[in-house]
């Protein structure tokens, strides 16, 4: 059998702020994200399988995606450690679904984290490829299994 890759796209809305950043980046702002995750394997050549023909259930991809990164991140603000925490007080409920990350929350930086998140939760014989993270209609980032070995 060939081997063969597939894709999902996912959206979800979130915010963040550039820490440090010399730029507008700096202050909270949110975005209309795009996620496409492909997946790279065999498709299941056993007629008997309720897998038959299939790399892997696209609803699975999508069980797979949204529970470790759409509803974790949806309607989030992500925000540098780093930054003084007397600030979230300050806001309050304003940041109540905030998320702390130990990394900048760039693109680049996401696109690896979410990488982490898939690749080590898919079934045997399936493995993450690649995750184009749009953050703005024309800007993404990409993370590529062949470039992090």
């Amino acid at each position: 059998m060939n081997t063969i890759r597939i894709s999902r796209e996912f959206t979800f809305e979130m915010a963040h702020a550039l820490w440090n950043y010399n730029g507008a980046c700096r202050s909270i702002h949110g975005h209309s994200y795009r996620l496409f995750v492909t997946v790279i394997g065999v498709p299941e050549a056993d007629p008997n399988s309720p897998e038959f023909g299939l790399v892997i259930d696209f609803g699975e991809l999508k069980k797979i995606v949204q529970e470790h990164i759409i509803n974790i991140f949806d309607h989030a603000v992500l925000l540098y450690r780093d930054v003084d925490p007397e600030m979230y007080e300050l806001m309050g409920q304003l940041l109540e679904n905030k998320i702390i990350t130990p990394y900048q929350p760039t693109c680049e930086n996401l696109v690896s984290d979410f990488a982490l998140r898939i690749k080590t939760r898919l079934p045997a014989g399936v493995n993450l490829h690649s995750i184009k993270l749009y953050e703005t209609s024309t800007s993404y980032a990409e993370w590529h299994a062949s470039d992090n070995r």
